[in-house]
């Protein structure tokens, strides 16, 4: 497969239903400003992330479902990134600030996350705040940060899809049944499948939940056991799980603040046309949530959704007809992020520059929350 032909903005945006004229008048924006009460109780926050580039991102032809995205909301063409490692880069759209982690660093962050941020200031339990997770040690991290006032018992609930749902997993949730209709052994079924997923690599629940909220996990793990799941493979599997967890979690438990982290588009590296089918495939399971919410009345009305890569891609073939992340160039540090929502414009392009970092604050902006420690600023030009 060749690299796609560069496809100018202005031509993404005129497929996705806007145009470059109709660029949002720049603002700090927020939700104050709503004529009438917010619409939005629900976000939905994904991190593309493994590195992609504008020029991938923004093609219609790889990414249709972005592009409808964006034509119902909000398109910043110029979003700045500070570094280029995953971990730190991932981490610093979480947290609202610029996150500095080696390649190899675990450590867990210094600053709150957006879901403790969210659950501290608002008292949402965990079964109201998730992290879907294609999986790895360093991502389990942006669940909750180490920070004294805040840290587990604010953090999101996380669910790594590869760490659940792989089949060497499936065998051992099998022997518990498929979800049966109300009976007296479901209940012994549940207990032991809890057991069963006490393994951290498996299921965190990093913030302690009630039995109530444990056993709505369990019932949960059943039901997206019979969905097939596990059965997910090829290039990029472990991205469209993470990807089919969160759909099915937001639809069985319609949470306020719901976070998706891929990873497989670093795939890139070696090869240009896994990268593409990654972000293919992760496009379309951005498809099948969106679908997922427009088809729930109740989700419509109420749901905002963020999408944006961490960082971007060097802007030439490497010889291995890859692409690495560390040239410094425009392609590596500008992304593209879209927002659409109830409380947000339509159809619009903001082509002042903004930061990956203003995506946490904003978030907070819209739960009503300070995000205190957090750097960036509410998005320009976002809300109505």
């Amino acid at each position: 497969m060749k690299p796609p032909e560069r496809l100018p903005r202005r031509d993404f945006l005129r497929l996705a239903g806007a145009t470059v004229g109709a660029a949002a008048v720049a603002g700090p924006g927020s939700l104050a400003a709503i004529a009438g009460a917010p619409k939005t109780k629900r976000v939905v926050l994904v991190a593309f992330a493994g590195g992609i580039r504008s020029r991938e991102l923004l093609d219609a032809t790889i990414a249709p479902n972005l592009a409808r995205l964006a034509a119902s909301g909000v398109a910043y063409p110029e979003t700045v990134v500070r570094n280029v490692g995953h971990y730190g880069a991932a981490l610093s759209v979480f947290s609202g600030c610029v996150e500095v982690a080696g390649i190899r660093e675990n450590m867990r962050g210094a600053n709150p996350t957006i879901f403790e941020y969210v659950r501290r200031g608002t008292g949402l339990p965990a079964t109201q705040v998730w992290l879907s997770a294609t999986g790895g040690e360093q991502q389990v991290n942006y669940a909750f940060s180490d920070h004294p006032r805040y840290g587990s018992a604010y953090g999101a609930n996380l669910v790594s899809g590869e760490g659940i749902f792989n089949p060497e997993f499936r065998t051992v949730l099998e022997k518990f049944g498929k979800l049966p209709p109300p009976d007296a052994g479901r209940e012994e079924r549940l207990r032991g499948l809890r057991a069963a997923v006490e393994s951290p690599d498996r299921v965190k629940s990093v913030a302690p939940n009630d039995p109530e909220s444990a056993a709505a996990v369990a019932r949960y793990l059943l039901e997206e056991l019979n969905a097939g799941t596990s059965r997910l493979t090829g290039p990029g599997a472990a991205d469209a799980k993470a990807f089919r967890v969160a759909s099915n979690l937001f639809r069985i438990f319609k949470p306020k603040l719901l976070g998706i982290s891929l990873i497989q588009a670093d795939v890139a590296h070696s090869s240009f046309n896994d990268y593409v089918e990654v972000i293919r495939r992760n496009d379309a399971e951005l498809g099948r949530l969106l679908d997922g919410i427009g088809a729930d009345a109740e989700l419509r009305e109420s749901t905002a959704v963020l999408v944006l890569p961490e960082f971007g891609r060097d802007k030439d073939l490497n010889e291995r007809r890859g692409l690495d992340h560390g040239d410094a160039s425009e392609s590596l540090l500008r992304i593209a992020l879209v927002a659409s929502g109830p409380d947000f414009r339509k159809g619009k392009v903001v082509k002042e520059a903004v930061e990956s970092i203003d995506v946490c604050p904003t978030i907070a902006k819209i739960f009503g929350v300070p995000a205190e420690s957090a750097r960036g600023k509410v998005l320009k030009g976002l809300f109505a």
